[in-house]
């Protein structure tokens, strides 16, 4: 799709064929702001299977079946084989999971790294641990990978949740608790691990320690500020600049958990019953779980937050739903009936919503039935963001998306009333798998409209020319990744690139109205790739005669400045 997901993409394929496994290149330019564990895992995709999109998903994919696993490893370790299917199931089949690793972000890898470290933690700990030097080395091992997939806050939620538990379990000042975590053997791990990209990368970006407190345009402070500084001291203090990203308010970061831990978060009434004296090892892994919990929810807080930046706490939420789940109880029979009538309210509007588009005709892709916002910045730097452009019209295109959902729905609601224990729980995590099916299928209607791989498909069937993106490079990453080459950026000198592209020796691929013009009416072939809505300022610019439609795909268009060529199948010239 476009944005991050074709940027990740892109980044691991620029490092591949470039041999610079340091600094991370878009278009030509550096792009520092993450580490690059993700890219090296997605280059090694490449390695192995080509280029392709798949193959650019697989590290993540399986990094998410990793993950499900050691939360049911983790669980069965402290509840017995119950609670650890639970928790497996409730983190494998709930919607945020789900929701939010359709995209190539590394936030569901540092979840694996911050649940590996927990685990480690109490493993380290524990009087019956057989082998705790192993355990403390995977400890500093999983923060070490974690601070390489996004930065120092994969140290900060295990070492403070984890000083959290100890301070309050009364450890934390206890010598034999430090000497079972080695925590020099483990720092060195740490090091060895993080420090030699980091330091390669001030090496190679200088000037190499710049202090400067605070952010804005035009200069370019080398890699220690920007990621140091920008990305983690200015960002969490929302002081970063450029400010590309939203918030969630405070109130919806945490209710929406009830939506991300669906279907299961009817059970979290249940966890307050259970008991998390730090006893035994179910009572310290249910304490270690909660102070997890609110060591993420609180950090954010005080921060600026996405939907799914709470993901490295879905683990915790897992293990102590899990735990619930097995010693079972009142409360869980009681969310049992909620989750059913939960699901026929969803399975009402969704008849609902398939009766109001019955006669509603379909042409064309599904942009042609979408509001998008006009403030662009204001909503889509928000993870859910084009949510918002859905209309009752635009259902009528994911009429089987919605009759799957439905019937997905109606199942949960049946069993999850009829039955409960185990028979329930199985027949909600069916629910689910069907849910999720379903919203792959809307997601394969959505696609002319998320991604402009069909533009990136005709541009390469066409003539060779120079590609020129309207906007920044991120409004149509897609087409840079699917024709597999660079580009110019018309007005795009802003958000992500916009630092790198201060940087000593960074490429000139940005241009403005008047260096547009002077391309576009030159003897040379120019493509353009832009919005519809953005056409009346395009042909205002460069002038109606100059811009003949190559291709049209989700709202988005093609442009060349000669005229289509004849044995290229084309809409033809502008109407």
């Amino acid at each position: 799709m476009d944005d991050v997901d074709a940027v990740q993409a892109q980044i691991a394929r620029n490092m591949l064929e470039s041999g610079d496994w340091v600094t991370a290149r878009l278009d030509g330019v550096v792009y520092l702001e993450k580490p690059p564990l993700k890219y090296w895992m997605i280059a090694t995709s490449y390695l192995f299977f080509g280029v392709h999109d798949w193959a650019a998903r697989l590290p993540i994919a399986l990094g998410i079946v990793l993950l499900c696993w050691v939360t049911y490893r983790f669980g069965r370790w402290a509840f017995g084989a119950a609670g650890g299917l639970y928790s497996g199931l409730v983190l494998a089949t709930c919607v945020g999971l789900f929701l939010f690793t359709r995209v190539l972000i590394a936030d569901s890898l540092v979840t694996l790294a911050v649940c590996t470290s927990m685990w480690s933690l109490l493993r380290v700990l524990d009087e019956e641990e057989r082998r705790p030097r192993l355990w403390a080395f995977l400890l500093a091992a999983s923060i070490g990978a974690g601070i390489m997939l996004k930065g120092l806050i994969a140290v900060v939620f295990p070492t403070g949740a984890g000083c959290v538990y100890l301070l309050l379990t009364r450890q934390l000042f206890s010598l034999r608790t430090w000497k079972r975590l080695r925590p020099f053997s483990g720092l060195a791990v740490v090091a060895l691990i993080a420090a030699p990209w980091h330091i390669l990368a001030i090496l190679r970006n200088p000037p190499y320690f710049d202090l400067t407190m605070h952010s804005g345009p035009g200069t370019w402070r080398g890699f220690f500020w920007l990621y140091f500084l920008n990305e983690h001291v200015f960002r969490f203090l929302n002081m970063r600049y450029p400010r590309d990203y939203n918030t969630v308010p405070r109130h919806l970061f945490w209710l929406l958990h009830l939506v991300w831990l669906f279907p299961w978060s009817m059970y979290l009434p249940a966890t307050l019953k259970l008991s998390y004296k730090p006893i035994d090892r179910v009572g310290r892994t249910r304490f270690l779980a909660l102070c997890w919990i609110g060591f993420v929810l609180a950090f954010f807080a005080f921060s600026t937050t996405q939907e799914y930046y709470s993901m490295p706490a879905y683990p915790a939420f897992a293990l102590l739903l899990g735990s619930a789940m097995a010693a079972g109880g009142a409360w869980i029979r009681i969310g049992c009936r909620v989750t059913a009538v939960i699901s026929a309210a969803a399975t009402l509007v969704i008849v609902a919503l398939l009766y109001a588009v019955r006669n509603i005709p379909v042409s064309g892709d599904i942009s042609a039935a979408l509001a998008p916002s006009s403030d662009v910045y204001a909503v889509y730097t928000l993870s859910l963001g084009h949510m918002g452009d859905l209309t009752i019209r635009s259902f009528a295109y994911l009429k089987l998306p919605l009759a799957m959902a439905g019937m997905a729905f109606l199942i949960g609601a049946f069993c999850a009333w009829r039955w409960e224990g185990k028979r329930a729980f199985l027949s909600l995590a069916l629910m689910m798998v069907l849910f999720t099916h379903a919203a792959r299928l809307a997601m394969v209607v959505f696609d002319p409209y998320l991604s402009s791989r069909p533009l990136a498909e005709a541009l390469r069937k066409a003539p060779h020319g120079t590609l020129i993106v309207d906007d920044q490079y991120y409004a149509f990453s897609s087409v840079f990744f699917y024709a597999d080459r660079n580009g110019l950026l018309l007005n795009g000198r802003v958000t992500n690139l916009e630092y790198g592209s201060y940087a000593p020796g960074a490429p000139n691929v940005f241009v403005d109205d008047r260096g547009f013009v002077d391309r576009w009416k030159s003897a040379k072939r120019y493509y353009l790739v832009a919005a519809r809505t953005a056409l009346p300022r395009i042909e205002a610019v460069a002038g109606r005669p100059a811009l003949h439609i190559l291709a049209e795909s989700g709202g988005k268009l093609l442009l060349t400045n000669k005229p289509a060529i004849t044995h290229f199948q084309t809409p033809g010239s502008l109407q």
